[in-house]
């Protein structure tokens, strides 16, 4: 007897959604083009030049505009019957992932410094993380690429699957937006000092339960579980961000490696404090880092799809 698409329960939806989602990334990776998540920067630019003053409460309003028109938009869609949900939570799961191009690129700048192809790397590094390319050398690019690997397992996949599974299409597309602004106004610049202090806070808020998830995962499906789990404990607290000092940690930990220490942005320049036992990372720690990376994405799909159904059979009478 077939099971007509539209009876699907709310939970069955989610988790179905969330599956294809899943897939839908491993498959084609993040659009070429007309990607929603650069449609979400282009709208929080002008809402940035429209509201934007140095001061902490206009960046709370922007904030809450961006983060607030992004949820709106989720909910119709996640209140439809079975199908229009599952469809729904499918695309906006696809939409908001971004696991495959990071270990795509990841993958890609170790591949080009085994070619010696320095400048190859260095134009990578900027599509992966924050950080001035022309003050990296090979090793530099070798540390970078791995923390941001470490860092973006948790952003880009683990915590907008938690979100996806906590509340559906909203979840998504408000963890996403803010982590868009986080990353756009988030950074200790003089500009965006006072103004983007609202966008900064909520991120770690919305990461706190992810990253933590995340290290889990690491411990659960990594090698080094033991060194991974003493390495969490010992050096997270030690990080300047609450979340990414866990996930690199966690990270370091498990391959063995020792992570941290001089780390030049734009607009500033930091001393990263020790994460792990051992040595500075090689190119081969990089692979087996994205190849870490691929796992604990797997894992994060797969709690993520369980997350609803399991809900839904402990509050049925």
């Amino acid at each position: 007897m077939r099971t007509d698409p539209t009876t699907l329960s709310p939970a069955s939806a989610r988790a179905l959604g969330l599956a294809v989602g899943v897939v839908l990334d491993r498959a084609l990776g993040d659009p070429a083009r007309f990607h929603p998540v650069a449609g979400m920067g282009s709208l929080a630019g002008r809402a940035e030049r429209a509201l934007y003053a140095d001061t902490r409460s206009a960046g709370v309003m922007f904030t809450a505009l961006c983060v607030g028109s992004a949820v709106a938009v989720g909910v119709p869609a996640d209140r439809r019957g079975g199908l229009v949900r599952c469809v729904a939570t499918a695309a906006s799961t696809w939409a908001v992932l971004g696991g495959t191009s990071l270990a795509r690129v990841g993958g890609d700048i170790a591949d080009a410094l085994e070619r010696d192809d320095v400048d190859a790397g260095r134009a990578l590094i900027p599509s992966l993380c924050g950080r001035d390319p022309l003050s990296l050398d090979g090793q530099g690019m070798v540390r970078a690429a791995l923390e941001s690997v470490a860092e973006n397992t948790s952003d880009a996949t683990v915590a907008p699957l938690a979100w996806g599974a906590i509340a559906g299409v909203p979840g998504l597309l408000g963890y996403r937006m803010i982590n868009t602004l986080d990353a756009m106004v988030g950074y200790r610049s003089p500009r965006h000092l006072r103004f983007g202090w609202a966008s900064a806070r909520l991120d770690d808020v919305a990461n706190h339960l992810p990253a933590r998830l995340t290290g889990v995962l690491i411990v659960v499906v990594g090698p080094r579980r033991r060194d991974a789990l003493r390495a969490w404990r010992r050096d997270a607290h030690r990080h300047p961000s609450p979340n990414a000092g866990v996930v690199e940690s966690t990270f370091a930990g498990a391959l063995g490696v020792g992570l941290g220490g001089t780390t030049v942005y734009r607009h500033r320049t930091e001393e990263r404090p020790r994460l792990g036992d051992g040595p500075p990372p090689s190119l081969t720690d990089l692979h087996r880092a994205v190849t870490l990376s691929r796992r604990v994405q797997l894992a994060a799909a797969v709690v993520a799809t369980l997350t609803p159904l399991v809900v839904r059979r402990r509050q049925s009478p």
